[in-house]
C-alpha cells in the first residue's frame, strides 16, 4: 500500500514556474513507476511526465517537453515535478501516482498506475 500526498500547487503568472512535490510513504516507492498527470475542469485526466524506479530514464508528453522535468529522490520517498514557462491552459489540478515497473510509454495511460494522490490546484493566470 502507498500513499501520496501532493504540494507545490498555487497560482502563478503565465511564463513562472512551479515546482510541484508528491511525498510517498511505505518502504517500498523505489519499486514504482511514478506519474504526474493533470486534470482540467471539463476535461479528461492526462499525462504530463513518468519516471522509472531508479530515476534513470523519464517520458514526458509531448506539450510539456522542455519545459517540464521530472524527478525523484528514493532516499526521501518523494517525487517531484518541476514546471517551467507555465501557460493558462495548463490550469489543472496535477495528480501522482504509482504504478508497476515497465517501459514508460506503457505508463502514460492512468489505469496502469495503482495508486494517486488526492491532487494540488495549479492556476496560469495569462
Amino acid at each position: 500500500q502507498v500513499q501520496l500526498v501532493e504540494s507545490g500547487g498555487g497560482l502563478v503568472q503565465a511564463g513562472g514556474s512551479l515546482r510541484l512535490s508528491c511525498a510517498a510513504s511505505g518502504r517500498t516507492f523505489s519499486s514504482y513507476t511514478m506519474g504526474w498527470f493533470r486534470q482540467a475542469p471539463g476535461k479528461e485526466r492526462e499525462f504530463v511526465a513518468a519516471i522509472s524506479w531508479s530515476g534513470g530514464t523519464t517520458y514526458y508528453a509531448d506539450s510539456v517537453k522542455g519545459r517540464f522535468t521530472i524527478s525523484r529522490d528514493n532516499a526521501k520517498n518523494t517525487v517531484y515535478l518541476q514546471m517551467n514557462s507555465l501557460k493558462p491552459d495548463e490550469t489543472a489540478v496535477y495528480y501522482c501516482a504509482a504504478g508497476p515497473k515497465g517501459t514508460l510509454e506503457a505508463m502514460t495511460l492512468a489505469p496502469r498506475y495503482d495508486y494517486w494522490g488526492q491532487g494540488t490546484q495549479v492556476t496560469v493566470s495569462s
